[in-house]
C-alpha cells in the first residue's frame, strides 16, 4: 500500500484551521469521539442537527478549539455508522474519491459525465486505491459526488460508500445521504481547493478493509423485503392463503387486493420485525398473514373513501364503486376488513400477542373512522376551519394506517412499550405531512381533484383563509360555507390561492411536520429501523435529491410518489 505525496505525514503543507494539525491530534480527537459515542449509546442516523450538537459537546469535554466542531461531526458520523458499513459486503460498497487527488499537470486520464477515467498510471494514490478496492469487489467512482451515487443507492446495487471529499463538500452532500439514511464512512480531505490536497490515507485503507460478519449488528436488505412482500399478493398466493370458495365477492376482493400499488404498509410490517428481531423465530406464515392482514385494513379504506369521496379513478381504473355500483363496492370492503381480522386471529403467536395485535388494529381502525367521520359531518354543516383543525383531521384519518403497519411488526417481535410509543410520534408527523403532500398535488394539477380540493376540509383553503384579508378572506369564508360559491368563483379562489403563494406555505408547513416526523427517530436504538423509517420519508416524498459537487449545480432526481 502506498502512501505516496498525499499522506498528510508526508507533506509540508500545514491543514487548513479547521482540521487538527498533525495526525496525532487527529486521531486522538477520533478516540475522544469513540469512547463519546459509545457512551451516550448513539445510534445512526443522525441529523445534522444532532451532529452540530454532539460535536460541540465532546469538543468541550476534552477541551478541543471549537473551530474543529465541522472535522468533529464528520468523525461522529463515521462512528455511528461504522459497524454498518463493516457488515455490509465489498461488492455492496461504493468507494467515491475525488479527482483533486490526481497529480495536477501530469494525469493523463480524461473525464467523462461519470467521472474520471483512471489511466492507472501510478502517479498519485487514486490508482493503489481504485486497484484494490476493486479487487475487493467494491464500485469505484472518481467524481465529487456524481449524479449516479443515488441511482447505485435506490436501484439497490449500493448500500453503503466510503467516501473522500472536503469539508465543505461533505457539508453539503450529507442531507442527500441523511434523507436516504445511506451507511457511509467519510474521510476529509485535510485542506480545500479541488489541487493537490491531501488525505489521512490510513484512515481510508481502514474503512476500505472494515469487514465484520458479526450476525448481531443488523442489517436490512429493502430490496430483498419488498421482493418477499410482493409475492404474497398475486392471485394465487392470495387465494391460496385466505382459502377462498371462488364466490364473485372473493374474486372481486382478491382483485382488488392484487392491483398495483407502492404496498407501503405490509412492506413496512415486514421490515420492522426483521429490524427490530432479525434473529426472532417467527414464523413465515404469520409473518405474510399479519402483512396480509394490515393491506386487506387499507385496500377496504381505500374502497370505502372512494365510495365517500365520490373518486372515479383508483389505480388508473375505475374505483370498486363505480365500476359494480356503491353497495357491492361496501361489501367488498366489509370483507376485507373481516379477513384482515381473521388473518390475525389465525397466527401461531401466544395469546397474549395476538390480542395486542388484534386490540392494535381495532384501534387505528377506530380513529381512522372518527377521522373520516369528522370529515363527512363537515360535508353536511360546512363551516371555515383552521389549519390545525385541519391537521387534527389529517392525524386521525391518515397516521393510523402508517401506525398499524408499524405497530404489528413491532408487536411481532416482542417490542417494548417505548418503541411502540415512538413509532406512534412517528406515524402522526408522517401522516400528517403526507396528507399535506396530497392536498399540494391537488392544487397543482388542474382537474377533478383541483375542483374537489374546496370541497372537503384541505389545508390549502385553511391556510389561504388565514392569510386573506378583507374582501379576498370574506369571499374565502363564503367558499367554505357555500358549494355554489366555491363552484362560481372557483377561478378567482384559485388565483387568490396562487396570491397568497399558498404553495410555499404549503411546502414549509409539510418541510416542518415531517422534520417533527424525523426528530422522532432520535428516541429508537435500532439502526436498522432508524434506516428504514428515515427513508420510508425520503421515498414517500421524492427528496432523493443528486450528490454534487462544490462545483456543480445541484440536480433534482425524480422519485415516484406512493
Amino acid at each position: 500500500m502506498s502512501n505516496l505525496n498525499l499522506s498528510s505525514e508526508y507533506t509540508t503543507r500545514q491543514p487548513q484551521p479547521n482540521v487538527p494539525a498533525t495526525l496525532k491530534e487527529r486521531e486522538d480527537l477520533r478516540h475522544d469521539i469513540a469512547g463519546y459515542v459509545q457512551r451516550h449509546g448513539l445510534c445512526a442516523p443522525l441529523t445534522i442537527n444532532e451532529l452540530k450538537q454532539h460535536a460541540i459537546a465532546v469538543l468541550d469535554r476534552h477541551q478541543w478549539p471549537s473551530q474543529y466542531a465541522d472535522f468533529a461531526a464528520v468523525l461522529i458520523n463515521n462512528a455511528v455508522w461504522r459497524d454498518t458499513v463493516a457488515a455490509i459486503p465489498f461488492n455492496k460498497r461504493l468507494l467515491l474519491m475525488p479527482r483533486c487527488l490526481r497529480a495536477a499537470g501530469t494525469c493523463p486520464a480524461e473525464c467523462d459525465e461519470i467521472g474520471l477515467l483512471c489511466r492507472h498510471c501510478g502517479e498519485c494514490i487514486i490508482n493503489d486505491f481504485k486497484r484494490q478496492a476493486e479487487d475487493l469487489g467494491y464500485a469505484v467512482l472518481i467524481a465529487e459526488g456524481s449524479p449516479i451515487v443515488m441511482t447505485l443507492i435506490e436501484t439497490g446495487q449500493i448500500e453503503a460508500v466510503v467516501g473522500v471529499s472536503c469539508l465543505s463538500t461533505l457539508e453539503r452532500v450529507f442531507p442527500y445521504m441523511e434523507a436516504g439514511a445511506v451507511p457511509g464512512i467519510a474521510i476529509p480531505l485535510l485542506y480545500d481547493g479541488c489541487k493537490n490536497t491531501a488525505i489521512d490515507t490510513d484512515w481510508l485503507w481502514e474503512a476500505v478493509y472494515d469487514f465484520s460478519a458479526d450476525p448481531s449488528i443488523p442489517r436490512l436488505d429493502l430490496d430483498q423485503q419488498r421482493q418477499r412482500v410482493e409475492a404474497w399478493f398475486t392471485p394465487d398466493a392470495l387465494q391460496s392463503l385466505l382459502q377462498t370458495k371462488g364466490t364473485h365477492t372473493e374474486s372481486l376482493a382478491i382483485d382488488w387486493m392484487a392491483r398495483a400499488g407502492k404496498r407501503w404498509r405490509p412492506f413496512l410490517t415486514a421490515c420492522t420485525l426483521t429490524a427490530l428481531a432479525p434473529d426472532k423465530e417467527v414464523e413465515e406464515s404469520d409473518i405474510r398473514r399479519t402483512a396480509v392482514a394490515v393491506e386487506c385494513f387499507h385496500k377496504a379504506s381505500l374502497i370505502h373513501d372512494d365510495i365517500e369521496d365520490n373518486d372515479r379513478r383508483r389505480y388508473g381504473q375505475e374505483t370498486m364503486h363505480e365500476g359494480h355500483g356503491i353497495p357491492v363496492a361496501i361489501n367488498v370492503g366489509d370483507l376485507l376488513i373481516g379477513w384482515g381480522y381473521q388473518l390475525l386471529a389465525e397466527l401461531t403467536v401466544s395469546g397474549d400477542t395476538r390480542a395486542r395485535l388484534i386490540r392494535s388494529a381495532a384501534h387505528g381502525h377506530r380513529v381512522m373512522c372518527l377521522g373520516q367521520g369528522e370529515e363527512l359531518t363537515w360535508s353536511r354543516r360546512p363551516q371555515v376551519l383552521s389549519s390545525p383543525r385541519v391537521l387534527s383531521i389529517f392525524r386521525q384519518k391518515t397516521a393510523p394506517a402508517f401506525e398499524v403497519a408499524l405497530a404489528l411488526g413491532a408487536l411481532l417481535a416482542g417490542a417494548e412499550e417505548a418503541v411502540l410509543h415512538g413509532l406512534h410520534q412517528y406515524s402522526e408527523a408522517l401522516g400528517m405531512a403526507y396528507q399535506i403532500r396530497d392536498d399540494l398535488d391537488d392544487y397543482l394539477l388542474p382537474g377533478e381533484d383541483q375542483r374537489r380540493l374546496l370541497d372537503r376540509p384541505s389545508i390549502v383553503m385553511a391556510l389561504a383563509t388565514e392569510q386573506a384579508q378583507g374582501p379576498a378572506r370574506e369571499l374565502l369564508v363564503r367558499a367554505w360555507q357555500e358549494p355554489v360559491v366555491r363552484e362560481a368563483e372557483f377561478a378567482r379562489i384559485l388565483a387568490l390561492f396562487k396570491d397568497l403563494g399558498i404553495e410555499l406555505l404549503g411546502r414549509d408547513l409539510m418541510e416542518g411536520i415531517k422534520a417533527q416526523a424525523i426528530d422522532t427517530l432520535m428516541q429508537l436504538n435500532n439502526p436498522a429501523l432508524k434506516r428504514l423509517l428515515r427513508r420510508v420519508i425520503s421515498k414517500i416524498f421524492g427528496d432523493f435529491d443528486l450528490m454534487g459537487c462544490c462545483n456543480d449545480s445541484p440536480t433534482r432526481h425524480d422519485s415516484n410518489h406512493s
